[in-house]
């Protein structure tokens, strides 16, 4: 049994040790979101729909799981989310040509149905809160976790302008990004920002997998079905064993 403790304890060791690293990433806290928050998912919702969907599609959702799963009518769905003029039981597609969006921003906006399940929340979340000005690039943006984006921010006007203090170029290196100053304050207060951009990452992760929702709920009964059961099975081997004992 001791020759099985000790890789357990390793490989468990390794597992929590990952957690701060992910959750630094971009020098920000874990994003700290939470799919069974519904008003979180809505208002995740409304902001993919109104900042992100011009450019980047959900081509594994339908309007009507989204309006099942976040507690909104076909109506809401249909007035509020829906601007590309979709019916209600088709995919999330956006209306923006690939070969076009290839030719203004050199690569096609990926699809984000998956997104944070091939990077992790905090990725997302960080990624979203670190874009700054940077007129070197062609679309006139850069980001600190993602560095040379070909992606504008769609969030510019809710953050406001972030512009770069960078270190001191040592010879033969370049110059790196410092820290980021937010030179123009947005609409919202940083504070605001950072929840909006918790929200929308929220929303994605619940896109990357509807079915958490369900799982989750499932769960809890089936938790209690097998705390009932091992219940059972103690009485039931205590009046097998009564006359042993």
């Amino acid at each position: 049994m001791k020759r099985y403790i000790f890789p357990v304890a390793v490989a468990f060791g390794l597992a929590v040790g990952s957690v701060p690293v992910q959750a630094s990433e971009g020098g920000l806290p874990p994003a700290g979101t939470n799919v069974q928050d519904q008003a979180s998912l809505q208002r995740g919702a409304k902001l993919f729909f109104n900042y992100c969907v011009g450019c980047h599609s959900l081509k594994y959702m339908r309007y009507e799981r989204i309006a099942s799963d976040l507690g909104l009518t076909e109506q809401d769905v249909m007035q509020n989310l829906n601007f590309t003029g979709a019916k209600f039981g088709e995919t999330v597609v956006s209306h923006m040509p690939e070969a076009s969006a290839a030719k203004w921003f050199g690569k096609a906006p990926p699809d984000l149905s998956l997104e944070v399940r091939a990077k992790g929340a905090d990725w997302v979340y960080a990624y979203l809160n670190s874009f700054y000005l940077d007129p070197s690039r062609p679309v006139g943006w850069n980001n600190t976790v993602f560095p040379n984006a070909s992606m504008p921010f769609p969030l510019w006007e809710l953050q406001g302008l972030q512009t770069a203090v960078m270190t001191e170029a040592k010879p033969g290196e370049d110059a790196t990004v410092e820290k980021l100053v937010l030179s123009q304050p947005g609409k919202l207060t940083p504070a605001q920002f950072q929840q909006a951009s918790r929200d929308l990452t929220t929303f994605l992760e619940y896109a990357s997998e509807p079915a958490a929702l369900q799982r989750h709920h499932y769960g809890v009964w089936v938790l209690l079905f097998l705390a009932f059961f091992t219940f059972l099975t103690a009485l039931l081997k205590k009046e097998y064993w009564k006359d042993v004992h």
